[in-house]
């Protein structure tokens, strides 16, 4: 059994953790951290979970639970899992840290924020288990992916890795559901304010942009500049993205095609039948992402798509398949919940 602590459990992505390790066979949740609901029920702040988990919400002065847990989730905002990890929480527990913290090197630049422990930026895995699984197995710290680079980066990989597309002509259109801002009140997100409309945010300037370059670059061996750019759109949860690049000279449909052969044996990753499109609806509440490409004869470019759930394979559902790997397990226990499609 693995005992399990959560640090930030009552915001979404740490709620999500909640609801799919209750139903893991070889998980405990051994303790839940909030910072604004400490000595809480959880079953206060999610009503829902009554029954489910009548334990109170611990503080987050974490070492003092550290003796009786194998792992600990950090679903927080940027900046506190850096300021928690130390040498000494590394030789007791893993970590898997949903955060930005240790996802880029030039975290700084981009979030604004001193980072309070860089001396293991250079030793955390990026946990895109998909493209990152061996390296996953024999780590101790996790960076686990943004939801907007997991959803670009696995629709556009299988081009990206065999050298299809020009990656200087690469642009990213993305969209995603409210609580991908996650669940602090801000003017922004009220229900009037997203209802009926869509904007664009972060133009030119979003903060996953250096994470997906980064890893393309790693993918294609190539220094990548591309242009990102969000949408916000008035549904809880879900993402889609749209992405589009020039194929190099000689490129065809059928190279396309045997390009995306690299996910046949990948559970979570599924390649949609020819003329199917992806869907937010068809992967909700699921690990699953739909991804789907289509070429385009007249401008010699290709259309590459991919939608899942930002809360579970972009946050929550692909922290348990990190975890899954790090302890040997097989990646899916826990996680096979079919989409919710209503």
């Amino acid at each position: 059994m693995i005992n399990v602590g959560i640090v930030g459990s009552t915001g979404y992505g740490g709620c999500e953790l909640v609801r799919f390790l209750l139903t893991h066979p070889n998980v405990h949740i051994e303790w839940v951290s909030s910072r604004t609901y400490s000595d809480q029920e959880y079953s206060d702040v999610y009503k829902g979970y009554f029954t489910l988990l009548d334990q109170k919400c611990v503080d987050e002065d974490i070492e003092k639970y550290l003796d009786n847990v194998d792992v600990v989730f950090f679903a927080t905002p940027q900046g506190v899992c850096a300021k928690m990890v130390s040498e000494e929480v590394l030789k007791k527990v893993k970590v898997i840290d949903l955060s930005a913290d240790y996802r880029i090197e030039t975290y700084e630049s981009w979030y604004g924020i001193k980072h309070a422990s860089p001396e293991f930026i250079q030793e955390a895995v990026y946990g895109l288990c998909e493209i990152n699984r061996e390296d996953v197995k024999n780590a101790r710290l996790i960076a686990n992916p943004g939801c907007y680079p997991t959803c670009s980066i696995l629709s556009i990989y299988p081009l990206a890795k065999a050298g299809l597309i020009d990656m200087d002509t690469l642009i990213i259109d993305a969209k995603s559901g409210t609580s991908g801002a996650g669940r602090g009140a801000k003017v922004q997100n009220l229900y009037c304010e997203v209802n009926e409309s869509i904007k664009a945010y972060g133009v030119a300037s979003h903060r996953h942009t250096p994470e997906i370059e980064e890893q393309l670059g790693y993918v294609s061996s190539s220094k990548v500049l591309l242009n990102f750019t969000p949408h916000l759109i008035p549904m809880n949860r879900g993402i889609l993205i749209t992405a589009y690049a020039s194929l190099k000279e000689g490129v065809s449909e059928e190279d396309v095609k045997k390009a995306y052969d690299i996910y046949k044996d990948e559970y979570f990753v599924r390649v949609l039948k020819e003329g199917n499109v992806p869907e937010v609806r068809n992967v909700k509440c699921s690990n699953f992402v739909d991804v789907a490409y289509k070429v385009d004869p007249r401008t010699h470019r290709v259309i590459m798509m991919g939608a899942m759930d930002n809360l579970v394979k972009g946050a929550a559902g692909q922290a348990i398949q990190n975890m899954n790997i790090m302890f040997g397990l097989d990646e899916k226990t826990g996680l096979m919940l079919a989409p919710a499609v209503l």
